[in-house]
């Protein structure tokens, strides 16, 4: 997990960034997490091309699908559903099926690592954390 700040200065200083993968076991199942250094790399890409990112924080869940829908009628191309909105993640998932390839959508203020693989298993395609302490 890398904050928006760290991926900014990966794009400027062409470093190679530390990917950090999500696996974890719940319940009897194990969920894979981990994105390839492909994906990771396109999606850096696609921030470096647009560079512009719609940051949607309603304090009310019905207030989220509408916001976000005139963020994207707009012209955003990059969506960021912030984990303080109610319903956040179902927002995330329904907007991700309606918009799949279209727009990339991702979600922020991740905390924990638990709230990391929510968002991944929402269908989120980036994550942004406020800071990163490593486990």
């Amino acid at each position: 997990m890398m904050s928006l700040r760290a991926c900014a200065t990966s794009l400027t200083t062409k470093t190679t960034p530390l990917i950090r993968t999500l696996s974890t076991t719940a319940t009897s199942t194990t969920l894979d997490r981990t994105k390839s250094p492909e994906n990771y790399t396109s999606v850096l890409d696609k921030f470096a091309q647009i560079r512009a990112c719609a940051v949607l924080r309603t304090p009310t869940s019905e207030a989220c699908p509408k916001a976000m829908t005139a963020a994207i009628d707009g012209g955003f191309q990059i969506v960021e559903f912030t984990l303080t909105t109610p319903d956040c993640l179902q927002h995330l998932s329904d907007f991700r099926t309606k918009y799949d390839g279209n727009v990339m959508v991702g979600c922020g203020t991740i905390l924990t690592t638990e709230d990391a693989e929510n968002a991944i298993d929402a269908g989120a395609e980036f994550i942004i954390t406020p800071a990163l302490f490593p486990d």
